[in-house]
């Protein structure tokens, strides 16, 4: 990730990114409308995001489950964050990077299970459209990648300097002719972007241990369960389909997982683009618990939690886990980074630019004013 790290995304990039993210959000967007509209109440989309077996209005599928409309904010959210001056670059290509990641994990299956032809009572124009949704979301997801990795120059490391010499924190100066040239004198700073260390071990603790529960869930799965019913599962079939755009129930826990884990070790790293990251995965990890846990609730599981057997308990409790550490892992990732240092200025200063600069040897004293075009 040196490209994030080291680079700085152009105005153009931004723009471009932005609007890739806006397609992604729109075409999304346009699948949760469409359920809206074959939904006998709207409320019944809600509830089948939920996991309640809910019929809508005519005979078809519905398309889309709990992580559509977060994927739809959280693209906007980027988009936002993309066209943002004030946002750091490291902050806004990783942004960039973890809405790629998480679209691309979340679809790739889609690809192959709405095109192996064993939804048979569907129509097919449906599942064509379906199917080209997520071919065209894989490819705005490589887009993005592209867009961080082409659309960067590198970083001003002069003006970061200037600017440590213009708020009085310690330099030393070359000089010659009137000219001053600020040059850095101790510790570098640290990079915009980067978390600070007590929300960085708070978040990263967090997403990991969420991370390894849901991967410990699913390496429990893979043992218990016959091998051709976990492989349904995880890469698709007719017997686990519950909407055109969910991905298999297996292969989204171990997505997520994945997520979680590689978001946990970047923050740890206080790498400058973890945070976007680390808010991305546990986002995700947030609604994917929440929904098991309000499913549990609305089925009077919780209320009779006592009498289930120990592993129906410990999979609540479990769900429990993961909800809350997602949702303080992304308070803690949400905290403000260090703040972009660089100010605007090609390291050369005037005599006198700063307070208390005094003149350097052997040079002559500076003029009342600086010349036209200084």
């Amino acid at each position: 990730m040196s490209t994030v790290r080291d680079g700085v995304l152009t105005r153009g990039a931004r723009g471009f990114g932005a609007l890739v993210c806006l397609l992604l959000a729109l075409l999304t967007a346009g699948w949760i409308i469409r359920d809206l509209t074959i939904a006998q109440h709207a409320a019944d989309v809600w509830w089948t995001w939920l996991g309640e077996t809910r019929r809508p209005r005519e005979f078809t599928a519905w398309a889309t489950s709990a992580l559509d409309p977060l994927l739809v904010l959280g693209a906007l959210v980027v988009a936002v964050a993309a066209v943002r001056g004030a946002v750091p670059s490291s902050v806004a290509a990783g942004a960039l990077l973890s809405l790629a990641a998480a679209t691309a994990l979340l679809r790739a299956p889609l690809v192959w299970m709405l095109g192996a032809g064993w939804l048979q009572g569907l129509d097919s124009g449906l599942t064509a459209r379906a199917r080209l949704t997520a071919i065209a979301q894989l490819a705005l997801a490589v887009a993005l990648v592209v867009v961080v990795a082409a659309g960067r120059r590198p970083g001003n490391r002069a003006g970061r300097h200037t600017g440590r010499a213009a708020r009085g924190l310690p330099a030393v100066a070359s000089s010659a002719y009137g000219v001053v040239h600020a040059v850095p004198y101790g510790p570098e700073p640290e990079r915009p972007g980067r978390p600070y260390k007590g929300a960085a071990v708070t978040a990263g603790v967090l997403l990991g241990a969420a991370g390894l529960a849901v991967a410990g869930w699913e390496i429990h799965w893979q043992r218990q369960l016959d091998g051709d019913v976990y492989r349904k599962g995880l890469l698709g079939d007719a017997s686990v389909f519950r909407a055109l755009l969910q991905p298999p129930v297996h292969w989204q826990a171990a997505a997520l997982a994945l997520l979680a884990l590689g978001a946990a070790a970047a923050v740890l790293r206080r790498a400058p683009w973890a945070r976007p990251a680390a808010m991305t995965a546990a986002a995700l990890l947030l609604v994917h618990a929440a929904v098991a846990l309000v499913f549990a609730v609305r089925t009077g599981e919780f209320g009779h939690l006592g009498a289930l057997p120990l592993r129906a308990q410990l999979e609540a409790g479990s769900a429990a886990f993961v909800a809350v550490a997602g949702l303080a892992a992304l308070g803690a990732a949400a905290r403000p980074g260090v703040p972009d240092e660089v100010v605007d200025a090609d390291g050369v200063l005037a005599y006198g630019s700063a307070p208390g600069e005094a003149r350097p040897p052997h040079a002559p004293p500076p003029p009342s004013r600086l010349p036209p075009g200084w």
